[in-house]
């Protein structure tokens, strides 16, 4: 919208997206696919208590096949299809955020647009008690009711329409334990899940879970089926805890890191079925979670009680907006430290536009409403020290893809590999001494680091998030290889060759990573 290469009458639809300042800059970044949030026509503006809000992220949809009109530059629906066309001829895939679980219809309140006109109790799980009203696992009013083969049926020629006609690259579902709903409950053998494993279009897409609902037993993370990649809730939470300092969190952080084994390995799963993230739509962006202790919604108009309140934040020191170098400059230091980790995570790293380059929303953690500046992006408001972050995690991006070891499809045994007897990876404290049982168990630990071997290197990473410095001995390597300092997230030390069972200075809230050269 305020991107400012874009032509006006294009800005804020497909045919400004599709601009080359925008593409170029994507691909600068070293971002290889973009999701949108939802697409399909939605209802706009809703009458809630007493107000009207504007329904900004577009999750009430109401037409499965048409696009949001607004979003279009003209009437032309070739918009769409020239702007993917566009991406992948650039290398980028599009990946659609869909919302099935409900539509803009709501509940025995809401308007009647089409479906609750049509055959309301077809479209719609109704309450048994009183047809009158309707069972709600989505909080949005009314579940669709996908366990109705044609309304199952409308769902996935839609999803078939997007692909073939479309040609989107994937799909992440919002709400999707709604979907894979059978008689109320969640079930793997549910019509659903059945129908897009079977489909031979959709089984060879991506396929993005939002594993839960509001609904009984809605909490689905790790649920869902081979083939299936999920959103990982528990990653962003431990994630956000460790760099704030939390107790408890390092033992947990490994299984993080490492694709969450704890939680998708099973049925023959890959790694990449963890959808790590540390920020989405909602929640705290990247800079207000390290610059605010508490969510500041009252724009919203609800009495500042809408968003949650789980948000894992700490502001640094002082809450909001400061020119205090102090804090400043630790802000800046964890959330380098954060995306690194990110980015230096096994499973599929997933960044909310404008983290790259702290963008702020003004400690609004849940701006659902708020179509306007809070929410663009404000490109010609970005200062040299922004542009200098994203230059960094432009770096990181670079780093992840040039170590290849993130390339892996497989779990982690933590075994060796072959006949040297290094393990495929293992877990070093800061005396370069392998993790025992008691370190693992030690509340008050803020560090750790894990060293991956691939059969002719190791590369190790550091997370150190103490206040201070910490002494970290590097573990012993083969006598032909030493280490060498590749990213330090701190940008406090220099690149450097450092030997085996040499002590370094692990700058406080940094990431260190190192590899190996003959």
């Amino acid at each position: 919208m305020l991107q400012p290469s874009v032509p006006d009458s294009k800005r804020g639809t497909f045919a400004g997206f599709a601009h080359s300042s925008v593409i170029n800059y994507i691909k600068w970044l070293g971002v290889t696919a973009v999701e949108f949030l939802p697409i399909h026509a939605f209802f706009g503006n809703r009458h809630k208590k007493g107000y009207i809000t504007d329904n900004y992220w577009g999750y009430e949809s109401f037409s499965f096949f048409a696009p949001e009109q607004s979003y279009l530059s003209g009437n032309d629906i070739a918009e769409i299809k020239n702007m993917v066309k566009t991406m992948h001829v650039h290398g980028l895939e599009v990946i659609l955020d869909v919302v099935y679980n409900h539509t803009g219809e709501g509940n025995q309140l809401g308007p009647t647009l089409c479906y609750r006109g049509i055959d309301n109790i077809s479209y719609y799980i109704l309450n048994p008690e009183n047809k009158r009203y309707y069972q709600d696992t989505t909080g949005c009013g009314a579940s669709f009711n996908l366990q109705n083969p044609q309304v199952l049926r409308l769902v996935m020629d839609s999803l078939r329409y997007w692909v073939t006609e479309m040609h989107v690259d994937g799909f992440r579902f919002d709400l999707a334990t709604t979907l894979a709903r059978q008689n109320m409950l969640f079930s793997q053998q549910s019509g659903f899940l059945y129908a897009v494993g079977q489909d031979p279009i959709l089984r060879n897409i991506k396929l993005i879970a939002e594993p839960w609902d509001v609904g009984y037993g809605g909490y689905q993370v790790g649920a869902f089926l081979p083939g299936w990649a999920e959103w990982n809730d528990k990653y962003r939470d431990n994630i956000r805890r460790f760099w704030k300092g939390d107790t408890y969190q390092t033992a947990e952080m490994a299984s993080r890191l490492t694709g969450s084994s704890d939680i998708f390995n099973y049925n023959n799963r890959d790694i990449w079925a963890s959808v790590n993230f540390i920020t989405a739509h909602d929640g705290f962006n990247l800079n207000d979670l390290v610059s605010y202790n508490h969510k500041h919604n009252l724009s919203n108009g609800e009495q500042n009680k809408d968003g949650t309140d789980s948000n894992w934040s700490w502001n640094s020191g002082l809450e909001g907006d400061t020119d205090n170098s102090i804090v400043l400059e630790n802000r800046y230091q964890r959330a380098r430290a954060m995306l690194t980790t990110l980015l230096l995570s096994f499973g599929t790293p997933m960044i909310v536009a404008g983290d790259e380059f702290m963008r702020t929303q003004l400690g609004n953690n849940n701006p659902y409403c708020q179509d306007n500046a809070l929410t663009w992006i404000a490109w010609e408001g970005i200062t040299d020290t922004n542009k200098q972050f994203a230059s960094f995690v432009r770096k990181v991006v670079r780093l992840r893809k040039k170590l290849k070891i993130f390339e892996r499809r497989k779990f982690f045994t933590g075994r060796s590999i072959d006949k040297s007897g290094y393990k495929d990876i293992a877990w070093y404290t800061e005396k370069g001494k392998e993790f025992e049982a008691g370190d693992w168990h030690d509340g008050n630990r803020r560090c750790l680091s894990y060293c991956v071997y691939n059969g002719n290197r190791f590369v190790m990473v550091i997370f150190n998030a103490n206040f201070n410095d910490v002494d970290w001995k590097l573990p012993s390597l083969p006598e032909d290889m030493s280490w060498n300092l590749i990213l330090d997230s701190s940008l406090k030390m220099q690149d450097a060759e450092a030997f085996s069972g040499k002590v370094i200075k692990v700058p406080g809230w940094s990431v260190l990573v190192y590899d190996t050269k003959k």
